[in-house]
């Protein structure tokens, strides 16, 4: 059940334009004719995954010659509060059917809050290659950091009380679209 609306689909859509904007303001500029590195996209799944395959398309449309990679991260068992969580931990796969070794990576997810996520990402990361950087996206950051970790680029930033989780939703994932503040469960 979502909670209170924070963020309309509307602004959803704003915070996405802002973040694609950003994104693609730091990359090197395609008709330039030095070499670059190839870019990948990798969405943290499940939401992250989403944001990363619109972000592609965005691309696509924008930038049909820029060739970019599109994967996706579960990082569930590279978690360190995996043995905290209550019930039995849906995993599903990670599909990375590139090399990542001196790519322009792109890491993306729907929410920063402690960074634990990230960190998880990160170290899934490695078993997959050598990316030549690693960039973070986010949707939202909700502040709330536990770890030394921050996003490159943010579509949209929040304050959240405490006692309170931000909760995106994507008509995609979840047949709507929005940002919901939702009482914590402990």
């Amino acid at each position: 059940m979502a909670g209170k609306t924070i963020l309309s689909a509307e602004q959803i859509e704003e915070a996405l334009q802002k973040l694609y904007k950003a994104i693609l303001d730091a990359l090197p500029d395609p008709d330039d004719k030095t070499p670059t590195p190839p870019l990948a996209i990798v969405g943290i799944r499940t939401r992250g995954e989403t944001i990363a395959r619109r972000l592609l398309a965005q691309f696509a449309e924008k930038h049909p010659t820029m060739p970019v990679h599109l994967g996706v991260l579960d990082v569930t068992f590279y978690r360190d509060d995996l043995a905290r969580r209550r019930g039995v931990p849906l995993v599903r796969a990670t599909d990375i059917d590139f090399d990542l070794d001196d790519c322009w990576m792109l890491l993306v997810d729907d929410v920063l809050q402690t960074g634990r996520s990230i960190r998880a990402a990160l170290d899934a990361l490695h078993d997959f290659g050598r990316p030549k950087l690693i960039r973070l996206a986010v949707l939202v950051d909700r502040g709330g950091r536990e770890l030394p970790i921050a996003a490159d680029f943010v579509g949209k930033t929040l304050t959240v009380p405490k006692g309170q989780r931000l909760q995106i939703k994507l008509r995609e994932n979840d047949g709507q679209e929005g940002a919901y503040l939702v009482q914590k469960t402990s």
